[in-house]
């Protein structure tokens, strides 16, 4: 298959994903499962599902600060003020999220599923799977995923708009990264941290637990680095100072940082 076709057909199954998935689509079995909280049970595709259960091991894994049913605050409350943003928040909640073999439904009223913090990284996981090629690269915004090859990538320092660091895979890996520049949807605690880049071999992971480590509070967000040695982690504060977990670097072969002002910052 010539690269034009590649490249038709990647674009076909992320299509085919998004009409699924998007929360802005009202067809979409995600605006279906949201239009029927509290109601009725949606019987959905493998797709969905599987995105979705991802999405809970996600939040089991982060303590709950990473949580799909912040739609009743993102999508309910501020985007179509169905509901105030206090009673949104105490919807957020994933283990009311219902799953009966092939069907989905949200437990309370007024929940609802907001996507948008794993969607990209799991599509493109999807599409690496299905296109089933011997080498590729697939990039969506923030996230990329990068197999059978290894290819020079950059990240961007969001102080100045150049490169932070340039990186050559040392495998197959698929990277995220997450900053409220960037993604406006993710609710968190105002702190230091500027940026959050994961390597992670899947690209659905790595999607999630960029928008989680940048949403934690500090304290949290050290459990669980050290809780989940094989997630790939690079911190960039406001202050400068960056934090690099030894598995994100196993990930690459060459890392160089184009600044040089920037420090270690060690979690203790």
């Amino acid at each position: 298959m010539t690269s034009p076709e590649l490249n038709k057909k990647a674009y076909e199954i992320l299509r085919d994903i998004e009409v699924k998935l998007s929360d802005y689509i009202d067809s979409s079995e995600i605006s279906k499962i949201n239009a029927n909280a509290g109601k009725r049970f949606v019987k959905v595709s493998d797709v969905t599902l599987e995105m979705i259960k991802k999405a809970i091991e996600v939040s089991e894994k982060s303590f709950g600060y990473f949580d799909i049913t912040i739609g009743a605050l993102t999508i309910n409350a501020k985007r179509l003020g169905k509901i105030d943003e206090i009673k949104a928040k105490e919807l957020v909640n994933f283990k009311n999220i219902l799953i009966k073999e092939d069907s989905v439904m949200l437990k309370e009223e007024n929940m609802a599923i907001d996507p948008g913090g794993i969607g990209k990284g799991f599509a493109i996981e999807k599409a690496y799977e299905k296109l089933n090629t011997k080498r590729g690269f697939i990039s969506i915004g923030g996230d990329m995923k990068i197999w059978g090859h290894k290819r020079t990538i950059a990240i961007k320092d969001p102080r100045n708009g150049k490169s932070l660091a340039q990186m050559v895979n040392f495998k197959d890996v698929s990277i995220s990264t997450s900053g409220n520049y960037l993604r406006k949807h993710i609710v968190t605690p105002e702190e230091d941290v500027l940026q959050v880049t994961v390597a992670h071999e899947d690209a659905g992971f790595a999607d999630a637990f960029s928008t989680t480590i940048f949403a934690m509070p500090e304290k949290m967000r050290r459990k669980f680095i050290e809780d989940n040695p094989d997630v790939g982690i690079l911190i960039l504060y406001k202050d400068g100072s960056i934090y690099m977990n030894k598995k994100f670097m196993e990930l690459f072969e060459i890392l160089i940082f184009r600044t040089n002002k920037t420090k270690e910052k060690k979690h203790d």
